[in-house]
């Protein structure tokens, strides 16, 4: 394996680690009641633990994988001298910086008392994702407009991982929607982030365009390009994500009304948490590629 490919797999699982913990955890404290939420949060209790390692391990590997991607491969990854150089005199190292802080932060989150460190996680994992516009296409840009640029990527990041990272435990939310204890809150709990779905969709559109605009200036037509390849059809499945949640908010959750079954839901659910994985996949390709 090259550092280049190795490179892009540490961003994927450093990105779909972050946005699972980022939405996950907010849906959870922040939208659910107290009892659903406690009784949900037990069951992706392994699922949180496995993300913060992944994102450790993500963290720890990026730097000499950025030495040995600068260089001149493997044989530089771990030369001291390459990663001080990085660390004091690149925005990749300072984006590293940024990234290392927020990761001892999510560290540190997950010994809150019990009652915070729901809200303690959500909040460390989405400045993790913020750290990530440090570097790459965010800062392609000077004074103001990289500020301007840096913002918008930070929003599209978090509004992303607001609307993915909430699918996981909506579809473990489903089954409770049959138990008669937890039935009226598990309603009210898919309401909710139907009306926060809403929201998180609407940003996730309107910064992907800006950053679209921001990075390349246009659509992303030329297609002699693999970046602009990639983003298209990013476009394409955030297009049909899209459709799937409003299948999902219009035509499936008014019928829970009138049936019990929960099936099609969740099927659908699961469809959008695999488009989003793809999504994830073509970002952590195409953050590597020069866009024109």
């Amino acid at each position: 394996m090259t550092p280049d490919v190795a490179l892009i797999f540490c961003r994927f699982f450093l990105y779909g680690s972050a946005m699972f913990l980022w939405g996950a955890s907010a849906y959870l404290s922040f939208v659910l009641p107290a009892g659903l939420a406690m009784q949900l949060s037990r069951r992706l209790r392994i699922w949180h633990s496995i993300s913060i390692v992944l994102i450790v391990a993500a963290t720890v590997f990026m730097l000499p994988l950025r030495a040995a991607t600068i260089g001149g491969g493997w044989r530089d990854a771990f030369v001291p001298e390459m990663l001080r150089s990085i660390l004091t005199g690149t925005s990749v190292g300072q984006a590293w910086i940024a990234q290392a802080s927020a990761v001892l932060l999510l560290v540190l989150s997950c010994l809150a008392p019990a009652h915070r460190k729901g809200r303690a996680v959500a909040i460390s994992a989405a400045l993790v994702l913020v750290s990530m516009t440090v570097s790459g296409h965010a800062a392609m840009n000077s004074g103001w407009l990289r500020t301007l640029h840096r913002l918008n990527d930070g929003l599209h990041l978090l509004s992303g991982g607001a609307w993915l990272g909430a699918l996981v435990p909506v579809v473990i939310l489903l089954p409770t929607l049959r138990d008669p204890q937890w039935r009226q809150d598990a309603r009210r709990a898919l309401e909710r982030f139907s009306t926060a779905g809403h929201a998180a969709v609407a940003l996730v559109i309107a910064t992907g365009v800006a950053n679209t605009l921001l990075v390349i200036g246009s659509a992303p037509l030329n297609w002699q390009l693999t970046y602009q390849v990639l983003l298209s059809i990013k476009i394409l499945i955030v297009c049909a994500l899209v459709g799937l949640a409003i299948t999902n908010r219009y035509v499936f959750v008014p019928r829970l009304a009138r049936s019990r079954s929960s099936q099609p839901l969740k099927w659908l659910t699961a469809s959008e948490i695999a488009l989003g994985f793809a999504i994830l996949g073509l970002v952590a390709v195409f953050g590597t590629l020069q866009p024109t």
